[in-house]
Parts: C-alpha cells; structure tokens; sequence
C-alpha cells in the first residue's frame, strides 16, 4: 500500500469542486450524518442536515450564532445532529452514559491541571451550583451540562485537548511529587537566626507549589502556610520600577553585574553605584524608585497592589512583627543605607531613613507556596498573570528581571546554579526559592533551613533534580537531549499507543471513539511504522461499503481534511463517499 496523506486528497478534492458535486450529506446515512456533525473548535461550523442542496457551499456552512449551535431544535433530535462543541465535550467525559455525575466531571477538570477555583471558570462553576440544587442524583443530562460549561468552553475544550503547555499534567505531577520526596529526606541547614522572627519556622516545613502559563496548577507539602518573602521581593520591586520608569532610568542608579562579594558588602563598583537589584545595596536604592514624592503608606499599598495582580489576587499579607524584628536587627542595613547616602546614590531629594523602613516592610510581605506559584508564573508568561489574563508588567521589565535573576538571584551560589540549573531565581532568607521556567511555569519552593550562602537546602536540590530530569534547563538542546523528559510534549510510548487505538478505530468503524480522539487533540494523520494513516485504512478495510461503517469512513474524511484557521475560522471540507 502507498502512503496516502490527506492533505493531498484535500488539495485534489479543493482543485476538483468545480469538476463534481459533494453528494455525502445527500447519500449518507443517519450514521454518517451523526459522524458529519463534528464541529472544529472555537468555531461555529457545522455540517448541515441531511437533504440540504449539494454542493461544497451548502455542505460546509456557517451556523447562525453560538447560541444557536448551542440549542437543541426538534431537526437535529431528528437527524442525529450533534451541532455544538459542548456536546462533543459531553460524550467525551460521560464515555457512552446518559448523564455526568457532577464529582466526575470535577475529577477529569483537575486531571488537566485546571482548579475549580480558577477566576477563569467562576461562570462555569456558579452555574454547577446552581443547576446542582435542581437535579436530585448530583448528575448533568446533556442539557444540563451544555448549559453550564457553555460560558467557558474555550478554556475548557483546550484542556480536554490537551492544548495546554504541560498536556500529561498527571504524569509531570508524579514526577514533582517524587522530586518533591528526595528532598523531604534531607537533613541540614539552618533556620536564620539574624532576624528573630525567622528563626520561629520550624525546620521540618517543606512546600513546593507550581503554575503553568496556561494556569496549570500542582502543589505539595506546606503549601498554604504564610512567610515572608525577604530576598524573593527583590526581583519583583526591580520589576515595578522598571514597569514605571523603564530601563534606562532605573540603570542611572543601579548597575547590572553580578558583584562576586556577600549580598550585605558595603561596597559599590566603579562608577559608585551599587553591582545589582539583587544585593541589598541596590534594593535599597530600588526601592527609593518607586512611587517617588509619596508617602510610605501610598508606596506600600501601590506595591501591595502590584503584588495582588502579579498573583491573580490569592493570598499576599504582610507581616507586621517580622517588620519590627528586621527594622530593630537592621543595623547592617542602616549602614549601607548611610553609605549610598554618602556616595550620592538615591535620586535627589530621597529621605533614607524612609525608604529603610519601606525596604524593610516590603521584605515582610507575606505569600504561601501556592501565590508566589503563580507571581513566578507571570513572570515565565511576559507579566501576563496565567489565571486572570491580566497584563501586569510590561515585556521589558519581565525580560529584564529573568535576565537579573538568572545571573545573581542565588548570592555567592549564583553562578552554580546557572550553570547546573540554568534557569532564573531568587532565594530568600525565609527559606524561600523563587523559580521560573520561560514560557513554561513558575515554582515556588519553601523550606527554612539555609545553607552557608543563604540558600534553602531542599529548594537547591529540588531545582537541580527537577533540571536533571527535565530538558528545563536554558541550554538543553529540545531536539536532541534524548536522556531528559521533555513535559511539554507526549512521550514516545504515548504517541505508539495513539496511533494504534487511532488505526484500530478505523479498523473496526468505531465512531464515537474516532469522535473522542479529535476532541482530545490527537493527530487524525499520524501514521503507523508502515506509513499508513487511519483514512488508508479505512478504505482498505472497505468501511466505505459497509452500513455502519459510512459514518466512519465519513468521520474520517471529514477530520482528515479539517483546516483550522487560527481560532475563530474553521473550514470543514469533506470529501464524496466510495
């Protein structure tokens, strides 16, 4: 058999629509009409009903509006039509039941990695309240179901195809969870003890929370337990003032070279500027960026708003008696603060003393695992926040910021960590690292005990297995580094299994499996070692003939010469039956 690839067959058939009429819709049965009415996603597209005028224009032909795709009129009961994408959706979860009980549908929503919290479904989920109240099982009939998921099927239809950016979420989270164990076993370290209300943590705290750019959510451990983000604050308020002001004022004050020396020196570079955001020196002057000419209060509740953004709104806090311990312990801080006062480093007119006690109050913000998750994951999405879609920083202050973090977030460590994990961060003396893989995730890692440089124990261990066991790493070669996983794409094993349930499908005309397989992304084209794809068999198997099997035949042809065009055009070309 020759290799038979539909994109050929769809430009003959394109090339030919003058020559012939398309007589299936005509011809086909009520199975086949069943098969036809796939609908692309994002698109109101549909095959017509059975009997409609042939030709290609009346057989591909745009529905009316969502709401009418969305409603079920008495024709489609009568021709088997499924006209919307929600039903689709529907005999996806239900797998051949009537009715989804509504714990179910929750459970496959969390498999994706999607919460049922997320800002982006509050419509969907108020609904399932409210339609729940009204059914006496705690199940969804199709109509129910389409009702509720209708106000954000787009969200939804991604994930179920698996279109998001990590597409086995289970799988990957697994994976954190027995990276997430290593370090849980780990002895050593201690809690800092330089500002009192630190050295309260206990040692035995250990939580590791991720987000997804696409808002994929994973946590473990001690992830809802507040603490301060001390040092992890620096890139964030480096990001604000750049957002503000942009690069080239900010860079007036601060330099951008790594310094090589402890991050409390008094010491400057040449030009008599502090090295970088990330030592103290030029966070202090940093922080006499923001919000100039206003009081301490309008700074703080400026940047406490920033932060509400930068974490889609879950939990930031502030520490008040952290606040004071530091303020009371800060005599090396007020040193340095002295220091930059002398040298001439605070724009004019900067108060010191002021800006010391908001330096020292931003350090005392407070976040738990799962917010700074997702504060890292707007900077990994180009300061766009994964769970509200909200546009926080600008591209040059994200770019600057990973930039920074990536060459001295880590202290003295931080070349290491460039080199064996490869990736931005920023640590913290609570215990805190604050991790970000570029248009993948954001990590946030917290246990207390510290290191001789300040770093958390389990955190570096937790970056560095987690680069060692995925291609994550800046320099990992994505095409060639076969040792590694690569989460962002399915693993061999799964595609081998796709492509046999694809072709077994086609072998033996089952529909609504082929139905399943186009919801959930899979490739209709794939080929088997022998270069045959699903259509090929299809009509070697002779399913054109075949009652039952016309619908599949059709199916095929149908999802084989399917172009989608960006999100909202979908053209949907069938080919004649055999």
């Amino acid at each position: 058999m020759l290799p038979f690839r539909s994109t050929a067959a769809l430009k003959e058939l394109l090339q030919s629509q003058l020559k012939w009429p398309v007589r299936a819709a005509m011809i086909a049965p009520p199975a086949a009409a069943a098969a036809l009415s796939f609908a692309c996603p994002l698109s109101g597209w549909r095959a017509p009903q059975p009997g409609r005028k042939a030709g290609f224009r009346g057989f591909c032909t745009p529905a009316k509006g969502h709401s009418e795709a969305s409603t079920d009129t008495s024709a489609d009961k009568k021709a088997g039509i499924l006209p919307s994408l929600e039903d689709l959706l529907f005999y996806t979860i239900a797998e051949g039941q009537e009715k989804i009980p509504a714990h179910k549908f929750t459970t496959a929503l969390k498999s994706t990695g999607l919460r049922t919290g997320d800002p982006r479904l509050k419509e969907c989920m108020e609904m399932l309240k409210v339609t729940l109240k009204t059914t006496s099982d705690g199940a969804l009939d199709r109509h129910l179901f389409k009702k509720c998921v209708q106000s954000n099927i787009v969200l939804l239809t991604q994930a179920f195809r698996k279109k998001f950016v990590i597409p086995d979420f289970q799988s990957f989270s697994t994976h954190i969870n027995d990276i997430y164990d290593n370090g849980k076993k780990l002895s050593g370290g201690q809690v800092a003890d330089y500002i009192p209300q630190l050295a309260r943590f206990s040692p035995d705290l250990w939580g590791v929370a991720l987000c997804t750019v696409d808002g994929q959510r994973h946590t473990v451990g001690d992830t809802k337990v507040p603490f301060c983000l001390q040092s992890c604050v620096k890139p964030l308020k480096y990001a604000i003032a750049v957002h503000d002001h942009g690069t080239e004022y900010v860079h007036r004050f601060i330099g951008k070279e790594p310094s090589g020396l402890r991050f409390n020196k008094l010491f400057l570079n040449e030009d008599d500027k502090p090295h970088n955001p990330m030592v103290n020196a030029g966070a202090i002057v940093c922080t006499s960026l923001i919000k100039q000419g206003a009081s301490n209060a309008e700074k703080f509740d400026y940047v406490m708003n920033f932060m509400n953004k930068l974490a889609g709104n879950e939990y930031v806090g502030f520490s008040n008696a952290t606040f004071q311990s530091e303020r009371e312990s800060g005599d090396r801080n007020f040193a340095i603060g002295y220091y930059l006062k002398e040298k001439k480093c605070f724009p004019e007119g900067t108060d010191m003393t002021s800006i010391l006690d908001f330096y020292f109050q931003l350090c005392s913000i407070e976040v738990t695992c799962e917010s700074a998750s997702v504060m890292a994951a707007t900077l990994a999405n180009g300061g766009f926040c994964p769970i509200t879609g909200e546009r926080v920083l600008s591209p040059e202050a994200v770019r600057n910021t990973l930039s920074l973090m990536h060459s001295c977030g880590m202290y003295d460590f931080s070349g290491q960590f460039a080199f064996h994990v490869g990736l931005p961060a920023k640590s913290g003396v609570a215990g805190g690292i604050l991790l970000v893989v570029p248009n993948v995730m954001g990590i946030m890692c917290w246990s207390p005990p510290l290191d001789k440089l300040g770093n958390s124990v389990r955190g570096i261990q937790f970056c560095t297995d987690l680069v060692s066991l995925c291609n994550f790493h800046n320099y990992d070669n994505l095409r060639h580094f076969a040792k590694k996983l690569d989460p962002r794409r399915e693993g061999g094993d799964q595609r081998v299994k796709s492509v046999i349930n694809l072709l077994f499908a086609a072998y033996t005309g089952d529909v609504s499996a082929l139905r399943r397989f186009a919801l959930s992304s899979m490739d209709m084209e794939q080929r088997d070692y022998d270069s045959r794809t699903a259509l090929h068999v299809a009509a070697a198997e002779g399913q054109a003939q075949t009652g039952s099997g016309s619908g599949c035949f059709l199916l095929l042809l149908c999802v084989c010469v399917c172009v989608c065009v960006m999100e909202a055009e979908v053209l949907l070309v069938c080919s004649r039956s055999c």
